[in-house]
């Protein structure tokens, strides 16, 4: 009988609870710690589309894939590209019906998908990981507040771009790369407002000009998310979440001074401001020493630009990660062989992020930005 290890994983977000369902699936023993009060104390942010080669990919891994089709938003694929000064659509893109293959899903939905199989005992909620102890054997204990936990075999850092997990391996920290993400929401947006309903459409809507973007998103249960982006001043700091708390939507609508009125709309006319959201990003080529009994997959080991590739990626990792502990005669070596496939495959991806992503809120967005997002929602219209 091949060895299981005792295994714990530090968040419950899509990589680690996709793990966690693969090792279910299998009859594995694993425990789940999330800092979240619970699976719906917060918001967890926007929709997601997840890809055939990827997020769903993981899903299929999970067990999961006819759960995901059943509540997906199969109507919500489109993608529309409009000019920032003018308000002309420049582009636009919706699947037929029944042929599009990245159907939305709220990140609530994904994360209730994906807790179900696992009933009420794996996740341990409100588990704020203080620290970590690697024994001399190789094990490694949690430190939470409400005191040690462990020894464990082995700890997947699923937990985010600030990731405590990361820390023992590495003093790689994620950099702020000069863009800040306002978001702003709109509830009942087609009852309530139809023209922002009807400027974003079914899916999502980019403008790009002079380093900045406006972009609106469709959720479920009609809400509406959008995005002012822009690059921040000297003043603003690197912590933008800290320094603009009191951003209001006059100061928000004079960065975006000479744009489209209909787009400066979605701005002045959103139910409230939600989040301030600084982008940071790791090196594309993040690596560090193998340790083990630890291991990071998603934003812990190499979080990007939002792009749209992240949490496919994340869950990617993930679910391989766990079939391939499953599949090992040494789950140690299995680890590392795991490790290095995720490396070499997000580098390349997290190259191209990156460069997009400057190139998106460079002197020359305008065009860039189109170019970026017909590669990522392929297949546009020539």
């Amino acid at each position: 009988m091949r060895q299981q290890p005792s295994i714990a994983i530090i968040g419950a977000g899509p990589a680690g609870l996709t793990a966690a369902n693969v090792f279910h699936r299998h009859g594995w023993q694993c425990e789940v710690f999330e800092s979240d009060a619970s699976a719906a104390s917060r918001d967890q942010g926007g929709s997601l589309d997840l890809h055939p080669e990827d997020g769903q990919l993981a899903l299929k891994k999970a067990g999961l894939f006819a759960q995901f089709m059943a509540v997906a938003r199969h109507e919500d694929q489109g993608l529309r590209i409009i000019d920032g000064a003018s308000g002309a659509v420049m582009r636009e893109f919706a699947p037929a019906e029944g042929e599009g293959d990245r159907p939305e899903i709220d990140r609530d939905v994904l994360r209730q998908l994906l807790l179900e199989p696992l009933g009420g005992n794996v996740v341990h909620w409100a588990a704020q990981i203080r620290a970590l102890t690697v024994l001399p054997d190789g094990r490694v204990t949690l430190q939470l507040e409400s005191g040690s936990v462990g020894p464990f075999d082995l700890v997947i850092g699923a937990d985010g771009a600030w990731s405590k997990v990361r820390t023992v391996l590495t003093d790689i920290f994620p950099a702020y790369t000069g863009v800040t993400f306002v978001e702003l929401w709109f509830d009942d947006v087609d009852q309530a407002r139809p023209a922002a309903a009807e400027l974003v459409g079914h899916g999502t809507m980019f403008a790009l000009r002079d380093q900045a973007g406006i972009i609106g998103q469709r959720n479920g249960k009609g809400r509406l998310r959008v995005y002012a982006a822009f690059r921040t001043r000297a003043e603003d700091g690197d912590r933008p979440d800290k320094t603009l708390t009191n951003l209001g939507k006059d100061e928000l609508l004079a960065r975006f001074s000479g744009w489209a009125p209909s787009l400066t709309s979605l701005l002045r006319d959103a139910d409230h401001i939600a989040a301030i959201r600084p982008i940071v990003t790791l090196p594309a080529q993040c690596r560090w020493q193998h340790q083990s009994g630890l291991t990071l997959v998603g934003d812990a080991a190499h979080v990007m630009p939002p792009l749209g590739t992240g949490v496919n990626l994340a869950m990617l990792d993930a679910a391989e990660l766990a079939e391939n502990l499953i599949h090992a005669a040494d789950w140690r070596l299995a680890v590392q062989a795991s490790e290095r496939a995720m490396l070499d495959r997000s580098g390349a991806i997290a190259s191209q992020c990156i460069a997009s992503f400057d190139a998106m809120f460079g002197p020359d967005a305008h065009q860039s930005g189109v170019g970026h997002f017909d590669a990522h929602h392929a297949p546009l219209p020539p």
